[in-house]
């Protein structure tokens, strides 16, 4: 999947000379949480976010810094959250240089930028030109998209079981003695761990599998230095109420 797959084509853009007041109306009007900001030739040349509003004196949360760090810092940087925090225009207190990406970038790609530059949404260019944006939103219906879509018509239990223990083989956090029971769709995990967190990485491992309604662990974690051994919450709390009907019979 790319980003054109997923893109959002009606792009809503500001202005350099727009006023911030007018930024913010915009993004609450439409529901977006940043602006691409154009010049009058329609290039792209910054990015409005709802983080640009965080430091305004009209809120009184410019940011005090201690006067040692002034001094350390110059006067540059006091002249720089001056106007980052008074400024009435879009073009005074936007993000320049923002990280673009084309239509072929790759949904990978796409959450490498974000993560590596910390930022929410990405515009797509083509030849220059401001053709859709990327937003953390797009991604999460990318991931609706896929789970409505049409299930595995050879996902019987065989072939549940089978890609089930395929997937667990082939990791170094394999439970041991691993045993995977399947009927109707719902998966029994049963075997050893040496580490907590291969729990839940054999059950979404299961989850994951096409033709999965439910997953049920049973995995036993040991300590390999005590040989002290600890059943899965599901096992326990299905021992606690057989004791207890137990006693109560």
């Amino acid at each position: 999947m790319r980003a054109h797959q997923i893109m959002a084509r009606h792009v809503v853009t500001v202005g350099t000379d727009t006023s911030i007041m007018d930024a913010a109306k915009l993004m609450m009007d439409h529901r977006v949480s940043g602006l691409p900001v154009v010049d009058a030739a329609g290039r792209l040349v910054g990015i409005m976010s709802e983080g640009d509003f965080l430091r305004r004196s009209e809120i009184g949360t410019r940011r005090r810094r201690a006067r040692w760090l002034q001094f350390l810092l110059g006067s540059g940087h006091a002249a720089t959250d001056f106007v980052h925090e008074r400024g009435r225009k879009v073009g005074e207190i936007m993000s320049y240089d923002p990280v673009t990406v084309t239509e072929e970038t790759s949904l990978p790609e796409l959450v490498e930028l974000m993560e590596k530059k910390g930022v929410k949404r990405l515009p797509v260019m083509r030849d220059g030109r401001l053709v859709g944006i990327v937003t953390r939103a797009d991604l999460l219906r990318a991931v609706a998209s896929v789970a409505r879509e049409i299930p595995d018509p050879t996902a019987d239990d065989k072939h549940i079981h089978d890609r089930i223990v395929r997937a667990l083989d082939a990791a170094n956090w394999c439970p041991l003695g691993l045993q995977v029971s399947v009927r109707n769709g719902v998966v029994h995990l049963r075997g050893i761990i040496m580490d907590e967190r291969a729990r839940q990485a054999a059950i979404v491992a299961a989850e994951n599998t096409s033709g999965v309604r439910e997953v049920h662990d049973h995995l036993c974690y040991v300590d390999t230095y005590s040989g002290f051994y600890i059943q899965s919450a599901e096992d326990e709390r299905a021992a606690a109420a057989k004791a207890a009907q137990e006693m109560a019979g």
